[in-house]
Parts: C-alpha cells; sequence; structure tokens
C-alpha cells in the first residue's frame, strides 16, 4: 500500500514538471510550435514502438532458437521498448527520457540495469536459465588473517579449504583444480 502512495506522489509530481516544461518551452517557441512538437513526438514514439517491440520479439526468439540464454537479448529489449513508450506519452520530460533510451549506449546500460534488477528478485537458478552462467572474479584470502583484526577478510575455517573472496560478474564459473581432474 505505501508502494502505491509512492506512485501516486511521483506521478503528480511527474504532471507538474511536464506542465511546467511545457509552459516554458511554448512560452519560448510559441504555443503552436510546442502542440505540433508534442503531437511529432507522440506520432513517432507510436512508430518506435511498433519497430522496437518487433526487434526485441525477433532478437529473443533468436537467442531462444539458437539456444543461448534470452535474458541480455531481453533486458536491451525492454529498455528500447520502454524508450519508444516514453515518447508516446506526452510531454517533452518523458520524451527526453524515451530520446535517451534509444541511443546504444544508453540502452546497453539500461538493459544491464533491468537485468541486475531482475537477478536481484529471482532465484539464482532461474537467474542463470535467462542470463547464462557467471563469472566469479576472486582472489585468495590469506587463511591467516583474522577478520577481528581486518573486518574485510573471511577468517579461515580450519579443515575448510581455501578462503576465497570475490564476486559474480558474469560467464562460467571455473574452478582451476577441478577442471585439471577431469582434463
Amino acid at each position: 500500500m505505501r508502494t502505491l502512495g509512492f506512485a501516486a506522489a511521483g506521478a503528480l509530481l511527474l504532471v507538474i514538471v511536464e506542465i511546467t516544461v511545457f509552459v516554458l518551452v511554448a512560452h519560448a517557441i510559441g504555443w503552436w510550435w510546442a502542440v505540433l512538437a508534442g503531437i511529432g513526438t507522440t506520432i513517432l514514439g507510436g512508430i518506435l514502438a511498433k519497430r522496437e517491440g518487433i526487434r526485441a520479439w525477433q532478437r529473443l526468439r533468436a537467442a531462444v532458437s539458437e539456444g543461448r540464454p534470452p535474458g541480455g537479448d531481453a533486458g536491451t529489449g525492454v529498455a528500447g521498448l520502454t524508450g519508444a513508450l516514453l515518447l508516446l506519452a506526452p510531454g517533452f520530460v518523458t520524451d527526453a527520457a524515451g530520446l535517451l533510451l534509444l541511443i546504444p549506449p544508453v540502452r546497453a546500460f539500461a538493459g544491464r540495469q533491468v537485468r541486475r534488477a531482475t537477478e536481484a528478485r529471482i532465484s539464482a537458478a532461474a537467474a542463470g536459465d535467462l542470463f547464462g552462467p557467471r563469472v566469479v572474479k576472486a582472489t585468495r584470502a590469506d587463511p591467516h588473517t583474522d577478520s577481528r583484526t581486518d573486518p574485510g577478510q573471511v577468517p579461515h575455517q580450519p579443515g575448510s579449504g581455501e578462503v576465497l573472496q570475490g564476486e559474480v560478474i558474469e560467464g562460467d564459473v571455473i574452478d582451476p583444480q577441478h577442471r585439471h581432474h577431469n582434463a
């Protein structure tokens, strides 16, 4: 229920900002030109929404048919479609945000953010199926370092093997010792 209140407050704030920006633009270039620009971006948004939707669907189907995880293509497609839909919405602020999302580097960045947000909300197994395996970037910790003296270190448990610290980035998880045994 609290989220709904924040969403309503955000929507109200966006409407106020859009009206203010429209009045400023209309004052600068004239009311008719401002209205024509608003209509033009809405038409452009409709055309791009259709195009981006078709492209996203095609990339998703291609990934599935090639046996690749479809999540990366889906995230980028969602970012592009969101950009087109923001152009379709009335207002110059949403138009500016929509145009930004149509720029390839910004769209790729937004696609990565969609991926991160999705991975945070689903299980690790589902994330692996959707986005593929992960790469672990790890460093070996000194097994003799006590975490009480260095809070950044993981304490060594006797008999637990080596202690590794790292973060999951993306790609395959590779255990060099295990790989040698199978080779």
